[in-house]
C-alpha cells in the first residue's frame, strides 16, 4: 500500500483529534477477516521493531543472575537479581505490581526455569514472560544495552481470540512522517503472517485517544 495512503489517514487523524491537556497516542487498529483463529497456525502473535519510538516510555526489567547484573544497571529500569527469586515467590502482591509496572521482562537463559517457576503464573497470564522470539531470553553474557534499546522500539500483536490487531503506533508530538514509518513497518510485517495477505485485512483505521477513528484505504 502507498506510503501516501497512510500518511493523508495520520493526518485527518489528527485534524479529527480534538485538543486535550494531556499528550494524546495514535492507535492503530487492523480488522482481520476470513481467518480461522481455532487454528493454531491463523494465530497471530509477532514482536515487530518500529522504525521510531511508539511516543510512550518503555519501562524493561531484567530477571537475571550475577553475571548480568553489572550489564543491566543502568540499562533496565528494573533489576531482579537470582537472590531475590525467593522474595517475590513469598510475595504475589509485589510480582503483580512489578508485572503492571513493565512492558517487556528479560530473562537470563540459563536460570529460566527458576523464573517460570517464581514469575510464571503472573506474568504468563499477562503475555510477558521474556520470549526467545522477541529476544528476551538471553546468554549470561549478553548485551543489554543494544537488546534494551531494541525493546524499547519493539510492539507485541497478538490475534488468537478475537481477529483484532491493536498496537499504539505514535504520540501527538511526533512528526506524521514518523509516525506513517511506524505503520507502514507493521503493515508490511503482518501482510506476510497472513494466509491470503491483504486480502485477510477488512480494515484498518486510525485514531488518536479520543479523537474519531479513520479508515486507511486506497481510493
Amino acid at each position: 500500500m502507498n506510503k501516501e495512503i497512510f500518511l493523508k489517514a495520520v493526518k485527518e487523524a489528527r485534524k479529527e483529534g480534538k485538543k486535550r491537556n494531556f499528550k494524546q497516542t495514535f492507535d492503530f487498529i487492523i480488522n482481520l477477516k476470513d481467518i480461522n483463529l481455532k487454528k493454531t497456525d491463523e494465530q497471530i502473535e509477532t514482536w515487530i521493531q518500529l522504525p521510531f519510538s511508539k511516543g510512550k516510555p518503555i519501562k524493561i526489567a531484567g530477571l537475571i543472575g550475577p553475571e548480568l547484573k553489572e550489564a543491566a544497571t543502568g540499562v533496565c529500569d528494573t533489576i531482579v537479581t537470582h537472590s531475590d527469586f525467593p522474595v517475590y515467590a513469598k510475595d504475589p502482591k509485589r510480582t503483580k505490581k512489578l508485572a503492571e509496572s513493565h512492558d517487556f521482562f528479560i530473562g537470563q537463559a540459563n536460570i529460566m526455569p527458576d523464573i517460570a517457576k517464581t514469575f510464571g503464573r503472573i506474568l504468563g497470564t499477562r503475555g510477558k514472560m521474556p520470549n526467545p522470539k522477541a529476544g528476551c531470553v538471553v546468554p549470561p553474557n549478553a548485551n543489554l544495552k543494544v537488546l534494551v534499546e531494541k525493546m524499547k522500539k519493539t510492539i507485541k500483536l497478538k490475534a488468537k481470540i478475537q481477529p483484532t490487531l491493536k498496537s499504539m503506533v505514535g504520540s501527538e508530538d511526533m512528526k506524521d512522517e514518523e509516525i506513517t514509518e511506524n505503520l507502514l513497518a507493521i503493515y508490511n510485517h503482518i501482510i506476510h503472517l497472513l494466509p491470503k495477505e491483504k486480502h485477510n485485512i477488512k480494515n484498518m483505521l486510525i485514531k488518536t485517544t479520543m479523537g474519531k477513528a479513520i479508515q486507511i484505504a486506497e481510493k
